[in-house]
Order: structure tokens, then C-alpha cells, then sequence
């Protein structure tokens, strides 16, 4: 069956959004989503061989880059959103893959995209975009997410890579304005992310990565997928007695949940 073509924005602006495959984490280390920014950066603000300003692919507003998925908020330039978006994603997966050693696919299919073709849904976007990391109970409020684009609204806070068109922006918006709204807790009903409606977990992607690699001497929780079976199974139990949920379990390692379901299934036998 045909995919169905993805539907052109009138503005040309498209909320992207980007998932881990089987759900698995994406991000590792800090290193990792500081080379996801430096090649978000490089296509906003491309450079010749000679070092001289290109003409950009992507116009950033917005993003927030989450353990295994990413939201984007950006307008189509002169290359079509889906290369730009797939030139980001092929050159992140490849370094992903040699770092780690990881076979396969890393992003889950082709990247999902919404039009974006009025300043109401624009504005609620920035909302939703970096309110995600608060939603998922992984920071209290917006200013305590590292890995979002609001380090450069919010000029107190440090910025690692500078990537947004952010003067388009207050063109619509004062800062204030924007800093109330984005600042402002989202219902309950509006919380519900994307990707990941299991983002609400008992214990942090951080602390179980932590215990993994004290308890088990796994470095990349992706590495699991290729142990023997049995050693997978029996990380993947202790990983589910520490604390972690299957879904949780399922996310951070790619394995999914039908499998590590089994496993459990059978240790209670």
C-alpha cells in the first residue's frame, strides 16, 4: 500500500517530530544531543567551503530534544522539508551507529509533520514544544530543560548551540507575552506527548541507565539487543525489579514490549 504524501503547509512552516524505532532512546550522553544541535545548526545557518554564509535549509523556531524523541518547529526554506529533515536524520543515525556500535535503524520510519498555517497553532506550538520535558517529569518548570530552544528566549539561561530565527518570532510576540504563555502549566488533557503516553514513569531514563551499567556492565542500554538471550532476559528482569516500567524497560533498551512482557511471564512460572 502507497504511503500517504505528506501534506504541503500553505505558510510553509510544519511542526516536525522525530521517534527513536521500537521507542528506543535516541540520546545517550550529552554529547549526543550536542551533535543532533550542531547539525540542527548547520542547516539553519549553513557555510561554504570557503567559510562564507549558504543559503539555509531549515528556519528554526523551536525544538526540544527528549531521551528518544525530538519535536521540531520550523519553515521549509529552499530545500524541501523532508530532504532537510532527512539529511539531519541519516547523518545523526550514522554517527549514533558508529559510536555505539548499533545496528539497524535508529529513527522509527519516516518523520511525522503537521502544517502550521496560522499564528494561533504557531504560538501554541512554542508552548507545547517546551512545556514537553515538563510534562514528561523530566524538570519542574521550562527553565530547568537543558535541551530545548527556550535557553534562547530566555537570554539568563546559557545556550550550548544557537540555532533559532528567534527575531521572526518576537515579529508576532513580545518576550514577555511569550515567557507568560510558555511558562503557563498545560492542562492535564494538552500533556499528553506525542510519542510517548507511558512518559509519566516511576523511576527517571537516568537512574535506570545508572544501575544498568553499575549492576550489569552494560555501557549503552541499546547493546542489550545483541547480548545472548538469556544474559538479555536477565538484565531485562532486574531492570523491571529496580523500578522501571515495561513500557519504560522497552523504550530505553529498543527491545519491545511483547518480548520483555514474555520474559516476565515466564520468571513468575
Amino acid at each position: 500500500m502507497a504511503r500517504k504524501a505528506r501534506e504541503n503547509s500553505i505558510s510553509g512552516i510544519y511542526h516536525v517530530m522525530l521517534r527513536g524505532v521500537n521507542r528506543q532512546d535516541i540520546f545517550e550522553c550529552e554529547k549526543d544531543y550536542l551533535k543532533f544541535l550542531d547539525l540542527l545548526r548547520r542547516a539553519a545557518f549553513p557555510r561554504d567551503e570557503y567559510n562564507k554564509p549558504s543559503p539555509p535549509n531549515l528556519a528554526v523556531f523551536a525544538y526540544c530534544l527528549m531521551p528518544n524523541h525530538v519535536h521540531l518547529l520550523v519553515r521549509e526554506q529552499d530545500v524541501r522539508i523532508s530532504d532537510a529533515i532527512k539529511s539531519i536524520t541519516v547523518s545523526y543515525a550514522y554517527y549514533f551507529n558508529q559510536k555505539y556500535d548499533h545496528v539497524g535503524h535508529l529513527f522509527q520510519d519516516r518523520f511525522r509533520s503537521e502544517t502550521v498555517n496560522d499564528m494561533a497553532y504557531f504560538i501554541s506550538l512554542m508552548r507545547y514544544i517546551h512545556q514537553n520535558p515538563v510534562a514528561g517529569m523530566l524538570c519542574k518548570n521550562v527553565d530547568g530543560y537543558r535541551w530545548s530552544s527556550w535557553c534562547e528566549y530566555n537570554l539568563e539561561l546559557p545556550c550550548d548551540v544557537a540555532v533559532c530565527s528567534t527575531e521572526s518570532v518576537y515579529d508576532k510576540i513580545t518576550f514577555d507575552e511569550l515567557n507568560e504563555l510558555v511558562n503557563e502549566p498545560m492542562p492535564k488533557a494538552q500533556r499528553i506527548l506525542d510519542f510517548d503516553n507511558d512518559t509519566l514513569i516511576r523511576m527517571t531514563d537516568d537512574k535506570v541507565r545508572e544501575f544498568v551499567r553499575e549492576a550489569c556492565g552494560v555501557r549503552c542500554l541499546v547493546d542489550i539487543q545483541g547480548l545472548s538471550k538469556k544474559m538479555r532476559n536477565e538484565i531485562l528482569r532486574k531492570m523491571v525489579e529496580f523500578g522501571a516500567c515495561v513500557r519504560q524497560v522497552s523504550r530505553i533498551t529498543g527491545i519491545s514490549r511483547g518480548v520483555i512482557e514474555r520474559v516476565l511471564k515466564k520468571n513468575e512460572q
